[in-house]
Parts: structure tokens; C-alpha cells; sequence
């Protein structure tokens, strides 16, 4: 049976300002790394930590099943931080297309996002590296500022989890390869593979994120984000018509 409510979602993330960081966190980061380009390799990687970098954008669609395999559109949106936002504030606008965004503090996008989950607490979650990514980077950035995540988002085990389908992991079948039938792609590869547009061919992808942050071009980024977002279930819904298969032993609409 599929499920009544996905829940779709990415974010985006920066490096914490380098300054911020003690000199004792400062040497553990660069440790080994002797050449400046070495360092500045290590400084852009900072991203992709909870407690080296910040969420900055969060991308959200909820789809609503109305029938097999076929889903209509509730609701998307994002929530982008902007420096000048107080905490609890939210500034709401629009992008050209109507769709809303909402401009806050990182501490608020978080706690607007568990909120979310609060209130649809049986949808199912969507996500691309969501399991080795977003996920746990939200929790973690969630535990930083002393915010409970209202749903465990890591919950079961690697290859056993529940409400929560992950492509990356459907694409390789559990059991990612450096090369062969189930070797690991991005994101963009995959949806260039499916014939699905990617948001990376208008000019942004995430190694820009930080400087088109930087100069305040905050809307491009929810652009490019909500972009993700939409590429995600359309490959969500490719995999479930053709690759989706039902055990008897697990449950969930990914099978697991």
C-alpha cells in the first residue's frame, strides 16, 4: 500500500566562518594538510559537517497518494536563513513562480522543519543521501542549538530502515560500488541518466552555494534547492513505478 503523504526534502550548507573555531579546532581541521591548496580542499569540506558548517536553506514538497502510483501536489516551499533575521522571525516572499519562501534564522528553519514532522507525523519521507546527509546533519545542527528533533531521522539500521526512502540507497541496492552495475553516482548523473532536468544546468550546484550566499543572491539558492527538491520525487516516482518491489518480510513503500 503506498503511503498517503510524502514529504520531500534537501538543504543546503556552508562553512562556518573560520574564525569561529578555536585555535585547538582550527589545527585538528588543517592537521596534514601542508599546502595551501591542501587547506583550502580541507576548509571547502567543512561543509559537510554538522559542527563545521550551518544549514542555510532547506527545500520542502509534500505530495498527497491519489491512487496507485499516482500522487498530487499539497504543498512546497523553503525557508532560507538571512543573517538579519532574528530568531522566530519569519519573512515570507515568493519566487517568480509563486512559490513561497520564507527568510529566518538557521535556529528557526530548524525548528519549523521538526514542526513539520510533528504535524505529518506518518508521511513518508523522500530524499536523495538523505541517510548519509541531510538526515543526520539536521539532527546533529538540531542537538547544537539544543532543539529535540521530533522524529528520529536515522532510525533502523543501514540496510534496514522504515518510513523513509533513500535513492541513493535504491539506486545502488544497498551496496555501493567504487565501479560495476551498483557503483555510486551523484545526483546530477542520475537524474541526467533518467531524463530528468537537472537544477545543476542553470548555472548553480553546491560547490557555489557558499558564494552565491555570500553575496546575498538568498533566493537563487532556494531556486536552485526547490530545483533538487523536485528532481528528487520525479526520480522517486521513475523508481517506484519500475525498480519498486514489495517483501514480504519488510515494509514501507521503499521496501524497507
Amino acid at each position: 500500500m503506498p503511503e498517503p503523504l510524502y514529504i520531500v526534502f534537501d538543504i543546503e550548507t556552508i562553512p562556518l566562518p573560520w574564525e569561529s573555531f578555536a585555535p585547538s579546532q582550527q589545527e585538528f581541521l588543517l592537521r596534514g594538510a601542508h599546502s595551501e591548496s591542501e587547506q583550502e580542499r580541507r576548509k571547502a569540506e567543512m561543509a559537510l559537517s554538522p559542527f563545521t558548517a550551518q544549514v542555510i536553506c532547506l527545500g520542502l514538497q509534500i505530495m498527497e497518494t491519489t491512487g496507485e502510483a499516482e500522487w498530487a501536489l499539497r504543498s512546497r516551499g523553503a525557508y532560507i536563513v538571512d543573517p538579519a533575521c532574528e530568531v522566530g522571525e519569519l519573512l515570507p516572499e515568493a519566487l517568480p513562480n509563486g512559490i513561497p519562501v520564507y527568510r529566518c534564522s538557521e535556529r528557526t528553519l530548524l525548528e519549523q522543519f521538526w514542526k513539520l514532522l510533528d504535524k505529518y507525523a506518518g508521511a513518508h519521507l523522500v530524499t536523495f543521501n538523505g541517510r548519509n546527509f541531510d538526515a543526520p546533519f539536521l539532527m546533529l545542527r538540531s542537538a547544537l542549538y539544543r532543539i529535540r528533533p521530533s522524529r528520529n531521522l536515522m532510525e533502523g539500521t543501514r540496510y534496514r530502515y522504515g518510513g523513509h526512502t533513500d535513492l541513493l540507497d535504491e539506486l545502488c541496492f544497498y551496496n555501493p560500488q567504487t565501479m560495476g552495475a551498483t557503483k555510486r553516482f551523484n545526483f546530477d548523473f542520475y537524474a541526467r541518466a533518467f531524463g530528468i532536468e537537472s537544477p545543476k544546468a542553470h548555472g548553480i550546484d553546491g560547490s557555489r552555494v557558499a558564494e552565491y550566499y555570500h553575496d546575498g543572491r538568498l533566493l537563487e539558492i532556494a531556486e536552485y534547492c526547490l530545483g533538487d527538491v523536485a528532481a528528487t520525487w520525479e526520480l522517486f516516482t521513475l523508481w517506484y513505478r519500475y525498480l519498486r518491489f514489495e517483501e514480504k518480510n519488510r515494509s514501507g513503500p521503499s521496501g524497507t
